[in-house]
C-alpha cells in the first residue's frame, strides 16, 4: 500500500547538512500495523511525515498503491492526503471555538463531501465521548481531547492512519484505551503506522521497525 524506494531527506542548518533519513526502502502491505520506534532525532517522525506526504523528499520516492505521490498537482496530493491518509498527532489541535462535535466533522468539510452528522456521533461514541458531543476543547481534559482529535482522523474512512506518539503524556489507562481503538480500526483492515517512544505502544503492532541515525533497521526492540 505504501512503498518508499531509496527515500532520503537532507536538511541545512547553516552550512551543516542534516541528514534526517538516508536511502530508506520499506513496504507496508495493506492492512499492516507497523511501529516504528527510535530516539529523538532518529529520523522517525521525517520518515512519517514522508509516507504522508508532508514533506519532500530529497531523493527517491514514495507511493501509494503504485501512485508516485510527488508527480501529483497540489490539488491532487491534498485530495490523496485528506480522503486515503488520516494523521494523528501527539498534540490535538483541535480548534478551540468548536465543540467536539464539529471538530470531529472538518474533514468532511475540508473535503466537499456531504458531513454526516450521525458518523461524528458513533465517532464520538467510539472514543467513549459521545456525551461530550458539545463540549468546546477547553472544556475537555489532555487525554479527552486527544480522543476528538482521534475520531476527527477517522471521519473520511481513511485507508491509513500516520500516528506520531499518540499516546505521548497520557496515563496508562488512557494508553491502553487509545491502542484498544487503534487494534480495533486494524482489524477492519485500516493500515496503521505508529511512530512512538513507548514499548507498550510498539509491542501491539505486527511490525516493528527502528530508525537509527536516518537508517531503517527491521525488528527493532
Amino acid at each position: 500500500m505504501i512503498k518508499l524506494k531509496e527515500i532520503s531527506k537532507s536538511y541545512k542548518v547553516g552550512p551543516t547538512t542534516v541528514r534526517a533519513v538516508e536511502s530508506v526502502d520499506l513496504t507496508i502491505e495493506r492492512g499492516d500495523m507497523v511501529s516504528i520506534v527510535g530516539h529523538s532525532g532518529s529520523g522517525k517522525t521525517t520518515l512519517l511525515s514522508l509516507m504522508g506526504g508532508l514533506t519532500k523528499p530529497s531523493t527517491g520516492r514514495v507511493l501509494v498503491d503504485g501512485t508516485n505521490i510527488w508527480t501529483l498537482s497540489d490539488r491532487e496530493q491534498s485530495q490523496l492526503r485528506n480522503r486515503r491518509i488520516g494523521f494523528a498527532f501527539q498534540f490535538s489541535s483541535l480548534i478551540p471555538t468548536l465543540n467536539a462535535i464539529d471538530n470531529v466533522r472538518l474533514p468532511a468539510t475540508f473535503s466537499g463531501a456531504l458531513v454526516n452528522h450521525g458518523r461524528a456521533t458513533d465517532l464520538l461514541e467510539l472514543v467513549g465521548l459521545k456525551d461530550r458531543i458539545h463540549s468546546l476543547p477547553g472544556m475537555l481534559s489532555g487525554g479527552e481531547q486527544r480522543r476528538v482529535a482521534l475520531a476527527r482522523t477517522l471521519m473520511n474512512n481513511p485507508e491509513i492512519i500516520l500516528a506520531d506518539e499518540p499516546t505521548g503524556d497520557l496515563d496508562e489507562e488512557t494508553e491502553a484505551d487509545i491502542l484498544d481503538i487503534f487494534r480495533s480500526i486494524n482489524d477492519k483492515g485500516v493500515t496503521i503506522v505508529i511512530v512512538t517512544h513507548s514499548r507498550a505502544v510498539a509491542s501491539q503492532a505486527k511490525k516493528v521497525l527502528r530508525m537509527n541515525k536516518g537508517h531503517l533497521e527491521v525488528n527493532g526492540d
